[in-house]
């Protein structure tokens, strides 16, 4: 049994911005990159196409030290992509179809029990990469973190509520959680409904520049706000590196205030760079020492 505490199950793919640039994405391969870099080892479980992009996001994750046990290749179904246009350095998302990480085999899938396992909405749009993750074997205290990605036309209002049902933390943004829940109340009242209609140990709301704000199984509301001198270049990325840090947080161990400090420190750097992840190790090690990892 392959001794991964936090397995990330879903998508990665290539980010192709405007003028041809191509990074790295996809939010499973965006937060276990991050959390490799903090020295988690996660196992990502994904499926790439045999050409040129998938060998390359393979030498990719060698090269930063990732495990790749977990990524299979596809010999029918090329590597995923995302056309990504920006308006006032906001993103909007054009997701290729029929691509290799929908097509993710359960039956190769690695011998693990993973502690924690985060999933994402994308990937599971295609019924093959459903059934992988229904067999993906969990530790009997394993704790599911869902990041909710509503991405028009690939979600069903009902099947992603389901994936909420079998979760113990969500991640969603102001969008989602209006999305997903019901009646006419402000963000905060929706969110204590919507963690105890779920029986919930967590749940994170993102409000874009707004900061965000979190409930614990207690129901109290946490929040907070980036620094008012926050550089953007684009926020591509931003909630996973979020994600990255509130799984840090849970399996560390740290309180709910200051797992939010930290993730928002996080990201609130992320975003002054262009896409979702970042090659270099001193931009992770900064964070690594003042956080004492």
């Amino acid at each position: 049994m392959s001794q991964h505490p936090i397995c990330i199950f879903g998508e990665v793919l290539f980010d192709i911005f405007p003028g041809g640039t191509r990074v790295l994405g996809g939010a499973p391969f965006n937060v276990a990159w991050h959390l490799q870099a903090f020295g988690m080892n996660p196992l990502l479980i994904s499926r790439v196409g045999d050409d040129p992009m998938g060998r390359q996001i393979r030498q990719k994750m060698v090269d930063w030290g990732m495990n790749t046990d977990g990524l299979q290749l596809d010999p029918a179904h090329p590597t995923g992509e995302v056309d990504i246009a920006l308006t006032n350095g906001e993103p909007s998302y054009n997701i290729l179809t029929d691509r290799a990480y929908d097509h993710i085999d359960g039956d190769a899938i690695p011998p693990v029990k993973p502690q924690l396992l985060y999933h994402g909405s994308l990937a599971l749009r295609n019924r093959v990469s459903q059934q992988a993750l229904a067999q993906l074997p969990k530790s009997d205290d394993c704790r599911v973190f869902l990041d909710v990605n509503l991405r028009t036309p690939w979600w069903r209002r009902d099947e992603v509520l389901e994936r909420v049902s079998h979760a113990h933390w969500v991640k969603l943004n102001e969008y989602e959680l209006e999305e997903l829940s019901d009646g006419s109340d402000k963000p905060e009242k929706r969110a204590i409904r919507f963690l105890r209609d779920y029986s919930l140990q967590g749940l994170v709301v993102t409000c874009g520049a707004g900061g965000a704000f979190a409930l614990g199984e207690d129901g109290r509301i946490t929040v907070i706000t980036p620094p008012p001198t926050l550089t953007v270049v684009d926020t591509v990325g931003a909630g996973d590196a979020f994600a990255s840090i509130l799984i840090l947080g849970l399996y560390h161990g740290w309180p709910l205030q200051q797992t939010l400090m930290y993730a928002q420190q996080f990201a609130s750097q992320l975003v002054g760079r262009r896409g979702a992840t970042v090659s270099d190790p001193d931009f992770y090690r900064a964070f690594a020492t003042r956080w004492a990892l």
